[in-house]
């Protein structure tokens, strides 16, 4: 019996894992499941330019390779906050202050 298997992750040269053919990270469809709760129909719902073989692709992915992603979800988080934290203080939000509209 001959074996046919396709996948649908292709990893970049960073090696982040990527829906082929989509231009989706495989992380985007991970935070929609882990931040809405959305199974995959819900997020084919939201993505229709995913089909649900590519959906569960993405699924498959993250279990099969939860520790490191996990990593990767908290370390953009940190990413994301700190850079929050630097906006809070910029010209712009000063600006907005003095104007009494913050």
């Amino acid at each position: 019996m001959s074996a046919i298997l396709e996948t649908h992750i292709e990893l970049d040269e960073q090696g982040r894992p990527w829906i082929a053919g989509a231009n989706t990270k495989v992380i985007e469809v991970v935070l929609d499941k882990l931040a809405y709760q959305w199974d995959p129909e819900e997020i084919h719902a939201q993505h229709p330019h995913l089909s649900l073989a590519q959906i569960y692709s993405a699924l498959a992915y993250y279990y099969d390779h939860k520790e490191e992603m996990d990593q990767a979800i908290a370390d953009q988080e940190k990413r994301v906050d700190a850079r929050a934290e630097q906006a809070k203080d910029s010209p712009g939000r000063q600006k907005l202050r003095e104007l009494g509209l913050l």
